[in-house]
């Protein structure tokens, strides 16, 4: 689904990702985990043709990235920012605008996007809010009603930077769930995350970087040494609830 061939990038002529190899399947969640500052953000942005690569390829679907137009690539690929604006409209009227790589020059939504408007806001539990403007809304509220406009721009494949940024811990559990939910529609999930638990609890693969290098790339399984490893800290398996998840400490 992607693929990425030694791809580099970087910022102001400084190199930040160096010759990265890596393959993203069809309908899996992946994660990408590391220290601040080793390129998992600049990596997410080379996926989607944000940040223009300095050397390397990036294949989707068996297509090169800049083959695609940049309509046509919208309709493939949502991109969920870690930092973003916060201009003054309406949520209703925002997430429409997940909706405008599927319109026609007018930008008249027909009723099957307003039914898909609709829908982003019922999956999202952001309905109630809908005549609120973002500035009045908390972080948290702000970050589902950003997941809902990248759902209702109904992509095969979503990239978020940091999706629990701004969330407290309860309202972590349950955006990860969402994704989750998001995942079992039929997407592909490739997300940027800085709590090891969650990516470890949610992902089929995750990808560890260090110094704009992949350091381990495998299931949870093959991953959580090594992702130990890197953070300094110990990992075990525990049973939580009815499942058994990896946990890291000190």
């Amino acid at each position: 689904m992607i693929e990425l061939r030694r791809v580099r990038a970087g910022y102001c002529g400084e190199e930040i990702l160096h010759g990265v190899d890596l393959f993203v399947r069809e309908r899996e969640i992946v994660s990408f985990v590391g220290p601040n500052g080793c390129g998992k953000t600049t990596l997410l942005k080379s996926l989607c043709g944000i940040l223009p690569l300095t050397g390397g390829q990036v294949r989707l679907a068996g297509k090169e990235l800049g083959q695609y137009g940049r309509k046509e690539l919208a309709r493939r690929v949502s991109f969920l920012p870690q930092v973003r604006d916060i201009p003054v409209i309406g949520v209703e009227n925002f997430v429409a605008h997940g909706r405008y790589p599927h319109l026609s020059f007018g930008r008249n939504l027909s009723g099957e996007d307003r039914e898909r408007i609709e829908w982003a806001l019922e999956e999202t539990g952001t309905a109630d809010l809908r005549r609120k403007e973002l500035p009045a809304l908390s972080g948290g509220e702000r970050q589902r009603v950003y997941l809902a406009m990248t759902l209702c721009q109904d992509t095969d494949i979503l990239l978020l930077d940091e999706p629990t940024t701004y969330l407290d811990i309860g309202q972590k559990y349950e955006m990860m769930e969402r994704i989750r939910k998001i995942y079992e529609m039929g997407k592909t999930v490739v997300m940027v995350l800085h709590d090891l638990s969650f990516a470890f609890a949610y992902s089929h693969r995750v990808a560890a970087m260090e110094g704009g290098r992949l350091l381990a790339f495998g299931t949870p399984e093959e991953t959580a040494d090594r992702t130990a490893e890197l953070f300094g800290v110990s990992v075990k398996k525990a049973l939580l609830g009815r499942a058994e998840e990896y946990v890291f400490y000190r």
